[in-house]
């Protein structure tokens, strides 16, 4: 029996560890460090001879071992190299207690469930101090197996305090129902969690009153496509919404300060979530210090979801004036900025309306772990329209490809948003699957346009306000493009000439893949000016 009490009472210690150095684990993976496959090989390598007395270069030549050559190109750090002895040797020592545990008559199962009985035996208040306990020993743990100065394996879960508001600001405490729904309508259950690159992810500005002062810097991955989004609603605040900018011009563009930046930000964002919410309301999510509630086991828990406050606002103005007051939980590095963003998105469409603005084909919103094309879309439409529906095409579809009748009517774009879609990819081209973007999307209410160029994001603009209403403006005019990554230091310009039409003359004896000869932004911006020759004045064309 002391047995059983003894091994029930180390079950919490065993918990948290197995939590910890699956937070490590997450972050090797994201990094292309394959914990069990690249470490785990190194620890076979070295601990027959004391992991401890490894040196740096014989890991180092074990990793090139364990990873193809184009796969991973690292040079380990020194606290890189402590981080990935620390790790092993608490894997050691975690497989130790757990053999230790064997003998127990107790099943991991049975430990799990007095696990339980035992939390909701446990006064709330106890329950908080061991969070806040759990809290601030994760600095410290993360800073025991890296020096201070390397900030690249931090524990991606926990916010710092600063970022957190307090419960008595005002707003509604998320309920363990509305956190399912939300889960549910995100992932299709409630096991899937954001990965580290999307905790990681927030809305970061270039230099202040540089050549891309007005821009976000995006990194790869599922959320760039959120950030360009935004970055297109920052432009459009910025050249035709800012106040006292009469002249819309790309100097004004340039001439943006921190403080500007920060007010552009937060009217990107209360643009998108007011129109979500169809121009009457929109809610704001943030993070508090305290939990909510606590889970049940059918839960996985993320310490982050479980915390949100809600905010509702009635007007836009409160929407844009809240946000500009906390736009640090947004635009600061650890803060889950976009995660918190895309909640507030859903939030203000709400969860009902979104299920109702899906096609019975489509399941759940993101589908990280697959990329369904489907439900990107879904999303990207609601950012830029408001509305969550799955297609491009204007209006209703009631018949297939085939003209035949549906079961239910496709929805596809309703109205004319004041972004821009256009949409480019060569695969799909190359299977005669181009989805085609209807007028509502191409033409939208401003010369922006956020272009999705074989699944990597970036924006295409003109401070031409007249370029959509006025048709001889059509005939030779420029466009601006920004892709967000930190290598493009300056916008590009591109000179469209749609009047000329020697395009067509000069090739139309080409056969096969036009990309072998034209850069896929060229063939994007055709797909809105049909036969356009494009200058890139200078710049060496990419894509």
């Amino acid at each position: 029996m002391n047995a059983d009490v003894d091994a029930s009472g180390e079950l919490d210690e065993i918990l948290q560890q197995i939590a910890e150095l699956d937070k490590w684990r997450e972050i090797f993976n994201s990094r292309g460090l394959d914990l069990q496959q690249g470490y785990v090989k190194v620890a076979a390598c070295h601990f027959s001879h004391d992991i401890q007395s490894a040196n740096q270069t014989s890991v180092c030549m074990c990793l090139c071992d364990c990873h193809p050559p184009n796969k991973l190109s690292i040079r380990l750090e020194e606290s890189c190299f402590s981080a990935c002895k620390a790790v092993m040797t608490d894997y050691q020592d975690l497989l130790q207690t757990i053999k230790s545990l064997q003998h127990s008559r107790l099943s991991y199962i049975e430990l799990l469930q007095e696990e339980v009985k035992r939390s909701q035996d446990r006064p709330s208040e106890k329950i908080k101090a061991d969070e806040d306990s759990d809290d601030s020993s994760r600095p410290a743990t993360s800073t025991h197996h890296v020096s201070a100065p390397n900030t690249l394996f931090t524990v991606p879960y926990s916010i710092p305090q600063t970022l957190a508001v307090s419960p008595s600001l005002g707003g509604q405490p998320v309920s363990p129902e509305l956190a399912v729904s939300l889960r549910s309508v995100l992932f299709g259950n409630t096991f899937h969690i954001f990965n580290y690159e999307w905790k990681k992810s927030f809305f970061k500005f270039r230099e202040p009153f540089s050549d891309t002062a007005y821009a976000l810097e995006t990194e790869r991955g599922g959320a760039s496509a959120i950030q360009m989004v935004v970055q297109a609603h920052i432009i459009k605040h910025l050249l035709f919404n800012r106040p006292g900018n009469s002249t819309c011009t790309m100097k004004s563009l340039l001439e943006v300060g921190e403080k500007e930046q920060r007010r552009a930000l937060a009217a990107a964002l209360a643009d998108i979530l007011w129109t979500a919410g169809e121009e009457q309301t929109a809610t704001v999510s943030l993070v508090t210090s305290e939990r909510c509630f606590t889970p049940h086991l059918d839960y996985k828990l993320d310490s982050f979801t479980e915390r949100l406050q809600l905010f509702t606002f009635k007007k836009k103005e409160d929407v844009r004036s809240f946000i500009c007051e906390h736009i640090q939980c947004f635009k600061e590095e650890g803060s889950h900025g976009m995660i918190l963003f895309l909640y507030s998105l859903v939030f203000s469409r709400t969860i009902d309306r979104i299920r109702a603005d899906f096609d019975c084909t489509t399941t759940h919103l993101l589908h990280l772990s697959l990329g369904n094309f489907v439900c990107r879309q879904a999303l990207l439409n609601l950012l830029l329209t408001g509305r969550a529906s799955p297609h491009v095409f204007n209006g209703t579809s009631l018949n297939d490809e085939k003209d035949q009748p549906l079961a239910q009517p496709l929805h596809g774009v309703l109205t004319r948003s004041h972004v821009g879609y256009l949409f480019w990819n060569r695969e799909q081209v190359k299977h005669a699957q181009l989805p085609l973007v209807g007028s509502m999307l191409k033409t939208p209410r401003l010369p922006i346009w956020v272009c999705n160029v074989n699944g990597t994001y970036s924006v295409l603009f003109s401070p031409n306000r007249s370029l959509l209403s006025d048709w001889k403006m059509e005939h030779l005019f420029q466009l601006y493009f920004y892709n967000g990554q930190p290598t493009q230091l300056n916008t590009t310009v591109l000179t469209i000439d749609t009047h000329s039409h020697h395009w067509e003359a000069e090739n139309k004896d080409i056969q096969g893949d036009l990309e072998k000869k034209f850069p896929s932004v060229e063939m994007t911006i055709r797909t809105k000016w049909e036969g356009a020759v494009i200058d890139w004045n200078g710049t060496v064309p990419f894509f």
